[in-house]
């Protein structure tokens, strides 16, 4: 176990420093409750099943007995609650000497804050991950979170184009057009709009001329901005900052379902301890939860070129 001694901080067993630069950063907000609906746990996993409805009627002709349909359920996704810690071990001494005393502080906020960076990496993992077809990263149908054929009762559905392609005012309407045209496992029109562009930090301004210019983006055509005119993103653009790939960009789609969810089995708790042996004292952050996604029409993927 590595333990924080005197030696680490020399500087700070005497006075005379003016400030400590390097671990009291502003804090971030959280950016991935923006994209996932938070909600509680109460077991080791969670399951999320797809429920696939009803077809459409047909005509009943006089004296004819009426056509029955069934209701069944479609694929099913687990999510395994997980436990994520980080702690750390000072000296009796370390502390002892120490001639600053809101560096403990410090150290107890830093650890909340590498525990809330870990928390937004982990749900932008779905996202890094969502072009692999390999385990872990497959959903419940065995297709990627993007895919151009994820199964359904009226054949393979997409929620990602055939060929990917940088963020420009086409390939955005494009999306636009794919996300109002989703339909549900039976194909029937869901009448789906997004809410939300989001985009890794190397896209935000090209999200910003897109959504915000009134006139075409970068040319001279007198014609209005479509996307802006209409509201078709609802929300406007969003960067997330622990997005890895500097050409993929996702529309979020409102489902009026279970999409993107974050279930939270145990909040962040603080815990102290002292070793009777050693004296030292030990600090710990723990927090319990899992990310996931049931309908993987809740986003509209591309992963650029």
């Amino acid at each position: 176990m590595q333990i924080i001694t005197r030696s680490l901080h020399n500087s700070d067993l005497y006075p005379g420093i003016a400030a400590h630069f390097g671990k009291n950063h502003k804090q971030m907000e959280k950016q991935f409750s923006r994209i996932f609906e938070n909600k509680t746990s109460d077991k080791a996993y969670e399951e999320m099943v797809e429920s696939t409805t009803f077809g459409l009627p047909s005509r009943k002709e006089e004296g004819k007995a009426i056509r029955y349909d069934t209701d069944g359920e479609g694929y099913k996704s687990r999510f395994t609650n997980v436990v994520w810690g980080l702690a750390y071990g000072v000296t009796r001494e370390e502390v002892e000497d120490n001639q600053y005393e809101s560096k403990g502080k410090m150290r107890a906020r830093n650890l909340a804050y590498s525990m809330g960076q870990a928390k937004e990496m982990i749900h932008a993992s779905l996202f890094n991950n969502g072009f692999t077809n390999s385990a872990p990263y497959l959903m419940g149908d065995g297709q990627p979170f993007f895919s151009t054929a994820h199964p359904t009762l009226a054949g393979n559905k997409a929620n990602r184009p055939a060929v990917d392609s940088d963020l420009s005012e086409a390939s955005l309407e494009d999306a636009l057009i794919d996300v109002r045209l989703t339909t549900n496992s039976r194909g029937l029109k869901m009448q789906f709009r997004a809410t939300d562009l989001i985009l890794p930090p190397q896209l935000e301004y090209v999200g910003i001329r897109l959504l915000k210019s009134e006139k075409q983006s970068g040319t001279a055509n007198n014609d209005v901005n479509a996307v802006r005119t209409n509201g078709a993103v609802r929300n406007g653009a969003m960067v997330w900052d622990y997005l890895t790939d500097p050409d993929a960009w996702f529309l979020k789609v409102d489902i009026g379902g279970e999409g993107l969810v974050t279930f939270q089995r145990r909040a962040l708790e603080l815990d102290q301890d002292n070793d009777f042996d050693t004296e030292n004292a030990k600090f710990k952050a723990t927090e319990r939860y899992v990310q996931g996604v049931g309908d993987w029409r809740c986003i509209r993927a591309n992963g650029g070129h």
